[in-house]
Parts: structure tokens; C-alpha cells; sequence
């Protein structure tokens, strides 16, 4: 990913770090991919990736310590902070290293316990894979990345089992609120079931998954892909005005028995 930003966001991204990086438990900062975006797209925020050992200041602290800014608010468990600088929305996520070490172990082993994965999925590792670090304390960041890289073929194997058999459940609630008539259910279902296909098929490829914002510009030039697939994908996000909801679930059925034969 190239990461191209106007001056006055590489100004703040620059000031951000000179603040964080000051603090004891800060092993490294990455800048997401969203701030290569144009500060004009709604896509756009100024994301600030955090590793840590142990705790990092409070939230008030935190908040003390940034730059001039507006709206601020942080998650309930105080690991998320939002804010806006001017113009610029920021979000800085704080992560544990422990915890990216764990999930890296559990991942390299592709034992019983993969499933601490399946539940929260392979995007903790793309970010890693897809960041620009814009401060290290140590190699731990390079050191992490190039293991990450000797992930056996069982992890992939798994993981797109996990996400087969998750998009297969879907697909069952998918046709069943079609019956019922269930409008809610139809909606949460139907985007669930395009969203473990997609995972599937990352895991087929063996990448990460992306964002989901992500899904709809990367899915198609994954190497290995059923055949008719973009067709049948691009079908698939028809609004239904165009696409009733019946003739959608014969194309699910459709992308489905094409990844399980894969």
C-alpha cells in the first residue's frame, strides 16, 4: 500500500507520535491505510495503530496529552480513542503486544484453539501487514511481520473451513427469512453470508482479511477464485429494486457450491 498524505495530515500524524511515543509502555506506531484516502472521502480518518506493553496513560491523560481537539469520546474499555483535530477525524487504537503475541502463537500452532481466531478473524494480522510504522521502539514489529509469514498451510486450511461452515449457516437463515418474510433477518443474513464467502476466499488465497470496506475492491483479483464469481459477486450487491430478493438467494446458493467445490 502506498501512502500518500497531504502535508496537513502528515503534520499531525508526526505530532501524534512525538506525544505517544514519549510514553514508557509504547513498543510501536502504525499509520493505517485509511489516511492514504483524500480528506475529502468519507473513508477518510487519520488512524493511528498503537502497540503496547502492560497499560498506557489514562484516559484523561490521553486526552490532556493530544493535540487541540473537539468531539473526543473513547470506548467503554478506554482501548479506542475518537476525536477530531480541525477538519480530521482521528482515531488512535491502543493494542497489546502480549495479546498480538498470543493470537501469532495460536496461529502458528493451528491447534484446538484456533478457534480464539475464528471468532475475531485474521484482521489484526492485516493490519499489521498493511501499516506503515511510523515509530519502533525495537525489531518487535519486523519480527512479528516475517513470523506471521510462516504460517503453515493448516492455518489456511482451517480458517477457510471456519469461515465455509459460518457462510453455509448463513445461507440456511438466508432462504429460511425469505419464507418467513422476515425482512430484518433477510438483511442481517444476506450480509453476513457475502461476508464469510469473501473470508473463505481470502483464506483460500492465503491473505488476510481486509477491512470490510475493503472486500468489494480487493475480492476480485484474489488469484484463486470460482469461475463466475465476479459476475455472480457484482449480481449479488444489485440493490433489490433491481434484484429481487428471491433471484438473490439462487445466486448465493450459486457462489456458495462454487467455493465449496474450489
Amino acid at each position: 500500500m502506498k501512502y500518500t498524505m497531504k502535508p496537513k495530515v502528515r503534520e499531525l500524524a508526526s505530532n501524534l507520535v512525538s506525544i505517544i511515543s514519549t510514553w514508557n509502555s509504547i513498543e510501536a506506531i502504525c499509520l493505517n491505510e485509511a489516511a492514504a484516502e483524500d480528506t475529502l472521502d468519507p473513508y477518510f480518518a487519520l488512524i493511528l495503530d498503537v502497540y503496547a506493553h502492560g497499560d498506557v496513560p489514562s484516559v484523561s491523560k490521553r486526552q490532556a496529552a493530544y493535540p487541540d481537539h473537539s468531539v473526543f469520546e473513547t470506548s467503554p474499555t478506554g482501548s479506542k480513542d475518537r476525536f477530531m483535530v480541525g477538519s480530521l477525524p482521528v482515531r488512535i487504537e491502543y493494542k497489546s503486544v502480549d495479546r498480538i503475541g498470543e493470537l501469532t502463537e495460536i496461529a502458528l500452532r493451528s491447534g484446538s484453539d484456533l478457534w480464539k481466531i475464528r471468532n475475531s478473524g485474521t484482521y489484526v494480522f492485516y493490519r499489521l501487514e498493511h501499516c506503515k510504522p511510523l515509530y519502533e521502539k525495537s525489531a518487535w514489529f519486523d519480527v512479528t511481520n516475517t513470523t506471521l509469514e510462516t504460517i503453515t498451510d493448516s492455518f489456511w486450511m482451517q480458517m477457510r473451513s471456519f469461515y465455509q461452515s459460518t457462510m453455509d449457516h448463513f445461507l440456511s437463515d438466508f432462504g429460511a427469512a425469505l419464507l418467513r418474510d422476515d425482512p430484518f433477518h433477510y438483511l442481517v443474513s444476506s450480509a453476513s453470508f457475502i461476508k464469510y464467502a469473501c473470508a473463505a476466499l481470502y483464506m483460500e488465497n492465503g491473505q488476510f482479511e481486509p477491512s470490510h470496506r475493503w472486500y468489494f475492491s480487493t475480492i476480485t483479483e484474489l488469484k484463486t477464485l470460482p469461475s463466475d464469481f465476479a459476475g455472480r459477486f457484482e449480481s449479488f450487491l444489485r440493490p433489490d429494486i433491481e434484484l429481487p430478493p428471491a433471484r438473490k438467494y439462487e445466486i448465493a446458493k450459486l457462489l456458495a457450491t462454487s467455493i465449496i467445490k474450489l
